[in-house]
């Protein structure tokens, strides 16, 4: 059976669905889509949305109004939901939805950004380092698929002026050898399966026409533990897909 998977940072629900969301579905018909970033709560987010048919639908907003938050929307009902990774400063701002399924987990996570100035990296740096403990205890059960915003940009290749940012949020030393770290322990990028060359990005900035230029960074992923290597089927980014500051990405497994 082919899945086709779709994750977005949609950054705010109720703005993406004032610039093409509902249209966004109705084409791709995800068999399961991973969204980060919805900035509502279950009772804010458009009736359109909460009553789409065809999907079980799961929210998990920040405690903070307006604030990050991820949700699940799967045409296959899950086994198991869970929210959060068992550590309330993470999980009060929504950042994670593990939905089990008979072959696999999903895991749909929002990682903190690091923040101007690096105000956050701790933090950030924390919760890399819980969710990779998370994910494999997971994986002593059944093969693991994370996705979502990562806010790192893993490799030079992963954006437009590397140069530039060794200092920044998302591409501090830090940041990029969890990433490492976390890839060596067997788990797969499976974007880089398919695609070797850069110039491929998932995040603009709003200023300076950055997406029209194509000076981007590739933060979001779809992770596959090793197991589930030979499923992937493809990998990619929907930039022609508009309505956030960033574009989603799609996987097909075969499973």
């Amino acid at each position: 059976m082919e899945l086709l998977l779709i994750s977005w940072n949609v950054n705010g629900i109720r703005a993406c669905v004032r610039n093409g969301f509902l249209d966004f579905l109705e084409k791709y018909k995800p068999d399961i889509l991973a969204l980060q970033e919805i900035k509502a709560t279950e009772d804010n987010i458009p009736i359109e949305v909460r009553y789409y048919p065809d999907y079980h639908k799961y929210w998990n907003p920040a405690k903070k109004k307006g604030y990050a938050g991820t949700a699940l929307f799967t045409k296959i009902e899950p086994l198991n939901i869970k929210f959060g990774i068992g550590e309330d400063k993470f999980d009060s701002e929504g950042r994670v939805i593990t939905a089990e399924y008979e072959k696999f987990y999903l895991v749909n996570a929002y990682f903190p950004n690091s923040q101007h100035g690096l105000t956050r990296l701790d933090f950030k740096i924390e919760f890399d380092k819980l969710i990779h403990s998370y994910l494999n205890e997971l994986r002593k059960k059944k093969p693991v698929i994370l996705c979502g915003d990562f806010n790192v940009a893993h490799k030079e290749i992963d954006l437009a002026n590397p140069k530039q940012n060794v200092k920044n949020a998302g591409f501090t030393p830090q940041e990029r050898a969890w990433m490492d770290e976390f890839l060596q322990d067997g788990y797969i990028d499976t974007f880089r399966m398919f695609t070797k060359e850069g110039g491929h990005y998932t995040w603009w900035t709003y200023r300076f026409k950055a997406r029209e230029r194509n000076i981007g960074w590739r933060v979001d992923y779809f992770v596959v533990s090793e197991e589930l290597k030979d499923k992937v089927k493809s990998s990619w980014i929907l930039s022609e897909v508009y309505g956030s500051d960033h574009a989603p990405i799609a996987m097909v497994l075969d499973i």
